[in-house]
């Protein structure tokens, strides 16, 4: 079996790596998001993003690089609020399957999910989830999710952090009061076997 390497660039930007794969989801503007930048060296063989606003469609900024197809990758469109996108349009819900292994990252999800879009994540192995309110669902919603899926592995997401991430949004210290279990790991990545996923609720280092 392969191992998957997921990485974390900050906001809702992660790197997913497998068997001569690698895909970058939702790459943000520099300058878009207070704190973050990306690196200049980030590359990719594939760029996927959830939506056209500027901290989720810097695909221009990956570096595209050789490697094979060897993740199935899949979308379905949800609102990007709780008024059916009229607020803030349309985001991409990704569905990765790398082997026997599951990863969904849920784009800037706006409400809670419908008994469809439930049914369409309930396979989850590992899940990318906003957690910071105000633009997308907030730590209770989103609890309320993970409760409802139970995904081995969750990492949060869309969340402020002191000076890094939008003021308007909830920061982590707050969000641990709806998370007692969250484990705020001291690392940028996560390398793991497709068979055997981590189980826990973290938060990972971003990397600039």
């Amino acid at each position: 079996m392969s191992s998957i390497t997921v990485e974390y660039y900050g906001h809702s930007c992660f790197r997913i790596v497998y068997d001569n794969d690698s895909i970058v989801l939702d790459p943000y503007e520099n300058g878009s998001v207070p704190g973050w930048q990306l690196p200049d060296d980030l590359k990719a063989h594939r760029t996927f993003c959830s939506h056209e606003h500027a901290d989720h469609n810097a695909a221009h900024l990956v570096k595209k690089e050789e490697g094979s197809d060897a993740m199935q990758v899949s979308s379905f469109t949800v609102p990007h609020d709780d008024a059916y996108g009229t607020k803030r349009g349309m985001t991409k819900v990704t569905v990765i399957q790398a082997g026997r292994c599951h990863i969904v990252h849920m784009g800037d999800y706006g409400r809670l999910p419908t008994l469809d879009e439930y049914a369409a994540l309930r396979n989850t192995d590992v899940m990318l989830i906003p957690v910071g309110g105000y633009f997308t669902i907030d730590a209770v919603q989103a609890r309320e999710i993970i409760d409802h899926i139970a995904p081995k592995l969750t990492i949060l997401m869309h969340y402020r952090n002191g000076i890094y991430g939008y003021s308007e949004i909830e920061d982590l210290k707050e969000i641990r009061k709806t998370f007692p279990m969250l484990e705020c790991l001291d690392e940028t990545s996560l390398t793991f076997d497709e068979t055997s996923v981590p189980r826990g609720i973290v938060t990972l280092k971003g990397i600039q």
